[in-house]
Formats: C-alpha cells, structure tokens, sequence
C-alpha cells in the first residue's frame, strides 16, 4: 500500500469549504488504488494571524519539512493586509521548499458555459509555466522620507540566469510531453530595458537545445489580448513571476469560471514537499455561504496524486470531473447552476463509484 503523509492547510474563506471537498474525493478512491493518507492539519490563517501576530509558527517550515505534499486552501482575508498573509505563509513556503515551478493547467470543460462566442472545449487546452520563486515578487527595495511630499518607494526585480534557465527548460521539457509541441513565451523587453531582454536571450539560447519544440515570444499586453482573441493559439506559455501570475488567472477566466483553476506549486527535483492549492483565493464575498466551487480543489488533488506518482488515480478524478460538468449534474452559481460546494463534491464521489466499481 502506498501511504502519504498529507500536511492540510484549509487557510482563509472558502479554502475552510474547499478543502474537505477534496480530501473527500481523495479518500473515496484510496482503498480502489491502494493508497491511505494521513491528514495532518495545521490552522494557519489570518485568523492565526490575529491571535497570535504570525501567519504560521516560526518552525512552521521545519514541521512542513517531512511531509509528502502540502494541500493549500487559500490565503487572505480582510482586516490582515495582503502582503502580510502572503508573505507570511504561501511564499515563505513556496522558497524554502524551492518551489520555483508554478504550473496552472486551462481547460475550456465541455459543460461550462464559456464567456467567448463560438468557443469549444478544443479551442482551449493550454499550461501556463510560472516562475515560481524570484522575478517581480522580491523583497529587495524599501521606502525613505516615508510620509513626506518627498517619500520614494523603490522594487527591484531578481532575474538570475539560474532562475531563468531552469524555469524555461521545465516549459520545453513539458511542451516535449504535448501534441502541439509549441511553446510561447511571456516578455515586455520594449519596456522594460534590462530584465525581460535578458529573459528572451535565456529563451532563444535554451530554444536550441529543442529544435523539436515550435517556440514564439509575445509582450504581455498583446499575449493578453490574444488569451482572448485567439486562445487555441496557444499550448504552453511561460512567464516570470508577475506575468505568469496574470495570465494564468486571466485563461480561467476566459476557460469559463476561476473556480475550476487549479495549480501545483512544485519543486521537481523532489528535494522538498510540493503543494497544490486553487488559484481562486480565499473569496472573502462568497466565504460561508459555502456555493463555492470545489473543482479547482479537486483538480489541484488530481495533480498532487499525479505528482507522488498515482497516475491512474489521477486520471480517474480527471474523468470524473469531466463527466459531472458535460452533463451538469452539480454546477454550482459561478458557472450558471445552483449546486452547493458539497453537493458538487458529492457529484464527483457519485461519478467515481461508477467509474470505479
């Protein structure tokens, strides 16, 4: 039997509804591929956060460390600042246990009603590669003359070849695995004189080593524009931090709902637990109302098994998945139907039983 040591972090909002949604589809199908889990939870949260001045304990890396995988709920919540609850818990985690690849997979479902006319589930299948751990989101910079007429704010942007190298040649090798073998790249290198040329010289250079791989590159406001003119343009997009972050909530977007988004935040060389959450956040609007949508929750676990290696398990949540939004058995408010977030996580448990006898 394959045993996995699960550390769950349900966090803010609906991540506290999400969450079990998930590790309910997990558990139903463990005895079916031979798997068990062990669910060790942690309460970190804005919440924690207001109780004790710390998004999480000062070992909370060291008690992550041992564990197989993190399962994230979501981060933030109001009366916490963002960049508290963020850089007090998810990115913290994300470089100590160098996490640097942030994969967000877009599918257009075929059930899900899509914002753009005409559109079908062919037209929309892509990944989105983000640099996970430097880039735009670095802590280097401060303010002086704070308060005054005269304050100035300065943010550097981190761009190390390292960084660069290894987050384009994760996109290549990924691009390798699909059909289409084509892979696009995000940049502004009109605009921003130093680092994005460097990020498309570290492009054309790597390119090289992939004559296989059909390759083009597009400054972030067009690519934008062309997630929604042209999306069956594109298979796997690259980007750095900041780019990738936008783009990979926008292609949910225009794939229908950010309810169905799923990512996994992965350290490939296995040194360190990686972690999948949705990239829905913690939508305080909708928090207790419990109509969120648990597909991204559940999509994200389908990745975590596919990533400690339960392919076929994966697989079967997958389909399962695909089933109840083609045939609209539990479509919750975001993608038109009146479904709660535990009837939707009940329809997948259905549709597993029967898939899996």
């Amino acid at each position: 039997m394959n045993k996995f040591d699960i550390a769950v972090i349900q966090g803010d909002g609906i991540g506290k509804e999400v969450i079990p949604e998930g590790i309910k589809i997990l558990e139903s199908i463990s005895s079916h591929f031979d798997i068990s889990f062990s669910w060790d939870e942690f309460d970190w949260s804005c919440e924690h956060y207001a109780k004790t001045g710390k998004m999480m304990p000062e070992n909370g890396i060291q008690q992550l460390a041992p564990k197989d995988a993190v399962f994230l709920g979501a981060v933030g919540f109001p009366g916490v600042p963002d960049h508290i609850s963020l850089w007090g818990l998810l990115i913290p985690i994300r470089r100590a246990f160098h996490q640097y690849i942030n994969l967000r997979p877009v599918n257009l479902f075929d059930g899900v009603p899509c914002p753009l006319a005409g559109r079908t589930s062919e037209d929309i299948d892509l990944m989105i590669v983000r640099e996970n751990n430097e880039g735009e989101y670095s802590e280097v910079g401060g303010r002086i003359f704070q308060g005054t007429e005269d304050e100035v704010v300065s943010q550097q942007s981190i761009f190390t070849r390292k960084g660069v190298d290894r987050v384009l040649r994760y996109a290549f090798e990924l691009a390798r695995t699909r059909p289409d073998k084509h892979l696009t790249s995000a940049t502004k290198s009109n605009g921003i004189v130093h680092t994005m040329p460097f990020w498309d010289e570290r492009f054309v250079a790597i390119a090289k080593e992939y004559p296989d791989i059909r390759t083009d590159q597009y400054h972030i406001d067009i690519l934008t524009a062309n997630f929604v003119l042209h999306p069956d343009w594109f298979d796997v997009v690259v980007g750095s931090n900041l780019f990738g972050d936008i783009l990979s909530d926008l292609a949910p977007a225009v794939a229908g709902t950010i309810g169905i988004a799923a990512s996994a935040n992965i350290n490939p060389e296995r040194e360190y637990p990686s972690m999948f959450e949705p990239v829905h956040g913690s939508a305080p609007d909708i928090a207790g109302k419990k109509i969120a949508n648990p597909i991204a929750t559940i999509w994200s676990a389908a990745m975590m098994m596919e990533h400690l290696g339960q392919v076929k398990a994966a697989g079967s949540i997958m389909k399962a998945i695909e089933i109840v939004l083609k045939e609209g058995l539990a479509h919750t408010p975001d993608m038109g139907g009146k479904a709660s977030t535990k009837e939707c996580g009940d329809a997948v448990v259905d549709v597993l039983k029967d898939l899996l006898p």
